[in-house]
């Protein structure tokens, strides 16, 4: 008899691909687009040169062109994945880089409809940063999030404002709560992203800050493990002292990560646990070649010898 835990399904933890087919019934594809955004840590508002890990292109697919309309992205989008995902029918049109909220509301307005119009986008994943939303453009989302499925996902990376300065961030942990909160209030699905192993914390800090986000009213959470890009102000400082970073091994990260995520609220959707990248654009030389689905079934796997899953150990 198949153990079924908190979320309803036998997987050990609260996985994203199980919560849309609770929600829609069937599987639900994010096709990523890239709308010509910027952030105000770059253009000069609060500063240049952006986050210091950040390269957009290693994460971009490649139809991903900021010249090209929205819809033709979307088309393109949806041609990619049905080679892997045949079976996909409706779809989330994901605006991923950079800061997408970061223009004017009418503006805004005008990109998310194209999106909306596409045939097969139900919904939208907007990914912002949290001092690139107000009470006027939560407002418009409120509204927006009741005739399609609608996620603003906010980069917090972490909660520690020391680090969010180290790394340029150009917002404070006090903002990021102040945005999640009036987002998730306003009944609009929040995610948000966490990087482990910035520069300056220790695994100690990286397992408090579980407690932070289980305070948080989100919905889904993505985790990545810290990699080095090339053409980053943080490859520039990893060249100049190595000495101040420590990367995780891949096991020594699974076995981190369990404890990450024994600890984590079981009613919080974990989209994705570790980054994946093109080996061309990292600088440090990562885990290989290793694909996001293996690195799963690894976790799950050791969840399963450990008698481990998500929450177990959470207490409020």
């Amino acid at each position: 008899m198949k153990r079924i835990f908190p979320w309803g399904d036998e997987r050990r933890f609260n996985s994203y691909s199980r919560y849309f087919k609770r929600i829609f019934n069937e599987r639900i594809q994010k096709v990523t687009i890239d709308a010509g955004f910027t952030c105000p840590n770059r253009d000069g508002t609060l500063g240049r040169g952006g986050c210091t890990y950040c390269n957009n292109d290693a994460f971009n697919p490649s139809y991903c062109k900021p010249e090209r309309s929205i819809a033709w992205q979307i088309k393109e989008g949806i041609d990619f994945h049905a080679k892997r995902y045949p079976n996909s029918r409706k779809f989330l049109a994901y605006f991923q880089a950079f800061s997408n909220t970061y223009k004017p509301l009418e503006e805004l307005k005008k990109i998310y409809e194209e999106a909306l119009a596409v045939d097969g986008v139900i919904g939208l994943v907007i990914g912002t940063r949290p001092d690139c939303v107000d009470v006027e453009k939560l407002d418009y989302f409120e509204e927006l999030s009741k005739r399609c499925y609608l996620v603003i996902e906010y980069g917090v990376e972490s909660c520690y404002d020391s680090t969010l300065e180290s790394i340029n961030r150009g917002h404070n942990v006090e903002k990021a709560v102040w945005a999640i909160k009036e987002t998730a209030k306003r009944g609009i699905h929040v995610g948000s992203h966490f990087i482990l192993g910035l520069p300056g914390e220790t695994k100690e800090m990286m397992l408090e800050q579980v407690d932070f986000i289980n305070s948080l009213p989100i919905n889904t959470v993505k985790f990545h493990q810290l990699q080095i890009f090339k053409d980053t102000i943080m490859a520039h400082d990893f060249e100049k002292h190595p000495e101040h970073f420590k990367f995780f091994e891949m096991e020594e990260y699974l076995e981190f990560f369990i404890k990450v995520l024994t600890h984590l609220r079981s009613d919080i959707v974990v989209e994705r646990f570790a980054g994946e990248a093109p080996p061309r654009f990292q600088v440090n030389t990562g885990w290989g070649l290793i694909r996001n689905d293996e690195l799963v079934m690894k976790l799950e796997k050791r969840l399963a010898e450990l008698d481990l899953y998500q929450g177990c150990l959470y207490s409020e």
